[in-house]
Formats: C-alpha cells, sequence, structure tokens
C-alpha cells in the first residue's frame, strides 16, 4: 500500500522527498531541507533501531566506558520537524516511474525526489572466518559488542593499518590489551599519508606498546574448536594467537540500489556538484558517492562526515532551488592515544613536501605542494593552527614562502603575501 500521508504536491518546495539512509549523510540531508525552506513531506528510512547518531565515536569514544550512542539531534526532532523517521526498515525496490520505494513490509513510500544515503560497508576479507571473534568496526552495535573484548584485557590481531584499525589500536591499548597491527602495504596509511605521518604514527603506536608489522600478507585465520578466534596465520609462516580479529581493511560503497535503478556507478555512485546522479530527480550523498573535487583530478570517493555535510548543502540546494553552495576544502581528523591529527586537502597532485617541526615532537605539519608552489594539502599532528592556516591557503590557492615554511619560528601569518 502507498502510505496516506505520501500525496502529491505541487511546487518544488513542497514536493516529497524519501532519503534511504539515516546516517550522518541521510540525517543532514533532511535537517538542511528544513532549514533552506523546504515545506514538503521529507521521509526517512534507516535499517538501524538507533535515532541517527554520530559515527566517527564508533571507534574512539564508544569503545570506551558505557556511554551511550551520541545523537545527531533530540528524537524529538524529527516530529517536530515534520520529518517521517522510519528506524530499523529497509528499502528492498524503488520503481523510478511509479515514484515508489517499497520497504521490506511491503509498505509502499512515494516521492518526487530520491536522496540516497546509503554510505558503505566494511570490506570483508577473501578468507574463510570462524563463527565468532572476528569484528568490523561500522556501526555503534559493533562498537559496543567489542567493548566486552576490550574489558577482558583479550589479545586482539587488527588486520589493515587504517584509520579506522589505529584508532581501535589505540582504544585497545588504552584498555590494557595486547595489539598487534598487521598491514600488507610497506607503510601504515598508505593510501592516503604521507610517508612522514606514516613514520610518526607507526612510533607513536610502537611507544603506546603496539606491535606493527608492515609488509605482512594474511593467510588465514585459525578457528579454535569452539568456533572462536585461535590465531592469525601470515603468509611468511608467522603464527599470532589471539582472542579477537579486528577487520579494517577499508569499506566499499553500498550502491546496489542505485546500480539497480541504471545509476551510473564505478566504486560508488558517480554524482556531480549538486549531488545529482544521472537519473533524473535521483541524488546521492555521503560515503556512497564518488565526485569530482575542485582542484584534484578525477573523481573521488571521500568516506568523511564534512563530505557528508557538504553533499547535503548541495542535494538540499538543488531540490529547493536555491544557488548551489561553494566548494569546500575537503578535511578529515583522527584522534589516537594524545594525538589529534587533522588533515586538509589532498595529496593528489602533490610533487613536493615540506616538514614544518620536528616528527618525532609532541607537534609538527607536513605540507604538500604541486608544480606551482601551490600548496594543495597539509597534515597537522597536534597542531591546530597549521591545519587552520593550511586550508584556508588550499581554499585561496594560496603559496607559502618555501624558504621559511619550515621554521616552526616563523609566524604563519607571515609566510603567505597579504
Amino acid at each position: 500500500m502507498i502510505r496516506p500521508d505520501t500525496i502529491t504536491h505541487s511546487g518544488a518546495n513542497l514536493s516529497r522527498v524519501l532519503i534511504v539512509g539515516a546516517g550522518h549523510a541521510g540525517a543532514a540531508t533532511a535537517a538542511t531541507l528544513r532549514q533552506y525552506g523546504h515545506a514538503g513531506p521529507i521521509t526517512l528510512v534507516g535499517d538501524e533501531e538507533e535515532h541517527p547518531y554520530h559515527r566517527p565515536p564508533i571507534s574512539k569514544a564508544y569503545l570506551h566506558g558505557d556511554t551511550g550512542a551520541d545523537l545527531l539531534r533530540a528524537p524529538s526532532y524529527y516530529a517536530d520537524q515534520g520529518i517521517d523517521l522510519m528506524l530499523g526498515r529497509r528499502v528492498e525496490s524503488i520503481d523510478l516511474d511509479a515514484r515508489t520505494a517499497t520497504l521490506d513490509d511491503a509498505t509502499g513510500v512515494g516521492f518526487d525526489e530520491l536522496v540516497l544515503a546509503t554510505g558503505a560497508r566494511a570490506r570483508t576479507l577473501p578468507h574463510p572466518l570462524p563463527e565468532r571473534g572476528c569484528w568490523s568496526m561500522r556501526t555503534y552495535r559493533d562498537a559496543i559488542g567489542f567493548r566486552s573484548v576490550l574489558e577482558s584485557r583479550a589479545q586482539i590481531v587488527i588486520i589493515g593499518g587504517g584509520f579506522v584499525g589505529l584508532e581501535v589500536a589505540a582504544a585497545a591499548r588504552s584498555r590494557g590489551c595486547q595489539v598487534t597491527v598487521i598491514e600488507r602495504e610497506q607503510r601504515l596509511l598508505q593510501r592516503v599519508a604521507s610517508p612522514v605521518l606514516s613514520d610518526a604514527l607507526t612510533a607513536i603506536h610502537r611507544k603506546n606498546g603496539v606491535d606493527v608489522l608492515v609488509n605482512a600478507a594474511l593467510n588465514e585465520v585459525v578457528a579454535s574448536q569452539d568456533g572462536g578466534v585461535e590465531a592469525v596465520l601470515l603468509e611468511d609462516g608467522t603464527r599470532l594467537p589471539c582472542d579477537a580479529v579486528v577487520i579494517g581493511v577499508g569499506a566499499e560503497p553500498r550502491d546496489e540500489l542505485l546500480q539497480q535503478l541504471g545509476a551510473a556507478c564505478d566504486g560508488g555512485v558517480l554524482v556531480d556538484s549538486s549531488a545529482r546522479t544521472n537519473l533524473p530527480g535521483v541524488y546521492a550523498v555521503g560515503d556512497v558517492t564518488r565526485r569530482e573535487v575542485p582542484g584534484y583530478p578525477g573523481r573521488i570517493r571521500l568516506e568523511s562526515i564534512p563530505n557528508t555535510t557538504e553533499q547535503a548543502k548541495q542535494a538540499a540546494a538543488a531540490i529547493t532551488g536555491r544557488p548551489a553552495p561553494p566548494a569546500e576544502t575537503p578535511w578529515f581528523w583522527s584522534d589516537q592515544y594524545d594525538v589529534n591529527l587533522k588533515i586538509a586537502g589532498l595529496l593528489a597532485g602533490s610533487t613536493r613536501t615540506v616538514v614544518r617541526g620536528e616528527p618525532s615532537s609532541d607537534s609538527f605539519a607536513v605540507y604538500h605542494l604541486d608544480d606551482a608552489g601551490r600548496l594543495v594539502a597539509v597534515e597537522a599532528v597536534n597542531a591546530a593552527k597549521d591545519f587552520m592556516a593550511g586550508k584556508k591557503w588550499i581554499a585561496s590557492n594560496a603559496s607559502p614562502s618555501l624558504d621559511r615554511l619550515p621554521d616552526p619560528s616563523v609566524p604563519l601569518r607571515d609566510l603567505v603575501p597579504a
């Protein structure tokens, strides 16, 4: 049946909007639509039972203590704003001609505009896994389930030296667990960070008692007799006894619905600067998308909260007929031990690296510039001022003084022309 409250209206600001996915991207799109004056029905469908919550703490704060989910907004917000929030529900199919989506209980929801905010899922391993003891950190329930492992001061092997794996490693060490990180590449964070930052973070984790193994290829996760995890076996024959395994080998876009609809997908659904897909009236936002980023080559899938917020603004502006918002500089952050890492921009196109400060100290920054001397990225470790200055310079296409940039005694304001 079609829900009685999904009645067709005329006028751009009275159109029915269906948002599939109630994570940060979906919730931000719904809220921004109301902020931009959209007066039509908004339906937000999510397959988790929890109200929309902050997701970065999944591999950080949620692993410490018994804190509940940090909600994006109070539950009453959605009713107050006339947003029909449908939790624990899944969209099974979509008929674009009829402008109707069918949920897992056969309920039909009509729409005029459709926003896909389905996010990404944890990438799996091409190996058989034991019935119990293998974890991924994608949802709040993953985090609260993993707390019991940390409370037991278990022996943990983390497969993958990306940000999620390293954040879990830091949390596990703070709870007294034995931790080994195995990374198949030559260094940690090889895909997203500079060698300088990789080496610094490797040193920090080893200083905190993490056994970091690089160039280490997984052969097998060995099951115990009771169906749990007994050990991890590497291709070189190394056997790592453990009680639990965390799989942190990246994420892949949940773009199945979009592929079924015929949307152009290539490692994520392809969208333009207004978050539009190639299908009329169909938008996509967040981790499920790949898009062009002004100033950088190719299409990129950005997995970050700032990206989801930016694309939510883009989609909401397009739906409400507002001018497109200005492009924003992409940025990311991570917390590990007492280290606050912030990255502005992307390393793509970088041909020169300048280090400001000492990487073995508590605070330093790594600046990345292109052939023209234009700043394209900055990696700041406990260096908030470098991050803020670098983010501003990237947005303005600034070229800081290469001679003076490495010297931390030179004020940042003196490094670019007024």
